[in-house]
C-alpha cells in the first residue's frame, strides 16, 4: 500500500509540474511587473543589478564600457510587455547620461560590438506618467509601463570628440551649400 501512495504523489508531483509548465505563458501575460520580473530574473543569462534594471547579454562585444561622458551609437527597438512598439528600430548617437536612468546604467554595462535585450522597470524608466507620442498626441507609453529594449552598441565615443565632429559636419555641408549656391559668376560688363 505505501507504493502505491508513493506512486500517486510522484503523479500528482509530475502533473502540477507539468501545468506550472504549460502555463508560463498565461502566467507571464496576466502577472504584474513585479512577478514578470521576478520570472524572467530566473531566465539563464539574465542579471539583475541593484535597481532591478535586468540585461541580458545576446552576443558579447569587447573592450570597456561607456561612461557618462561619452556618446553612444547604437541601434535599439523598444517595446511593451504586450509587444507593442513604441520605439521602432532606429540607428543613431545617443549620450550615455542623456536618457532614462535604466537606460543610462545599461549603456554603462555593454561592450562595443554588443548585443542586448534589457528590462527597466518604470521607477528607473518613465515613472508613473505617460508618455505622449509626438506624431498623434494619443499616450505611446503609458505611465508605470515595464521597457523592454534590444540593443546593439556600435561604438562611442567622448562627448567632446563627439560635438567636433558635428561641428566639423555642419561647417563642411554649410560651405558646400555656399558653393553650390553661387553658381556661375555674374556676367561682365
Amino acid at each position: 500500500m505505501p507504493k502505491f501512495w508513493a506512486g500517486i504523489a510522484v503523479v500528482a508531483l509530475a502533473g502540477a509540474g507539468l501545468a506550472w509548465w504549460g502555463t508560463g505563458d498565461i502566467r507571464s501575460k496576466y502577472a504584474t511587473d513585479v512577478q514578470y520580473l521576478a520570472d524572467n530574473a530566473d531566465e539563464e543569462g539574465v542579471t539583475v543589478t541593484k535597481s532591478g534594471l535586468q540585461i541580458k547579454t545576446i552576443q558579447s562585444g569587447e573592450g570597456k564600457p561607456p561612461t557618462d561622458n561619452d556618446v553612444a551609437m547604437i541601434s535599439i527597438t523598444g517595446t511593451l510587455r504586450d509587444g507593442k512598439v513604441f520605439q521602432e528600430p532606429a540607428s543613431g548617437p545617443f549620450p550615455v547620461s542623456g536618457g532614462i536612468p535604466g537606460f543610462t546604467e545599461a549603456l554603462k554595462l555593454m561592450q562595443k560590438g554588443g548585443k542586448y535585450k534589457i528590462w527597466i522597470p518604470s521607477d528607473i524608466g518613465y515613472g508613473p506618467n505617460d508618455v505622449p507620442d509626438q506624431k498623434t498626441g494619443g499616450v505611446a507609453i503609458p505611465g508605470g509601463s515595464l521597457l523592454i529594449f534590444d540593443v546593439e552598441l556600435q561604438d562611442f565615443l567622448p562627448r567632446d570628440q563627439f560635438e567636433a565632429a558635428m561641428k566639423q559636419q555642419q561647417e563642411q555641408m554649410q560651405k558646400a551649400a555656399e558653393a553650390a549656391g553661387q553658381g556661375a559668376p555674374p556676367p561682365q560688363n
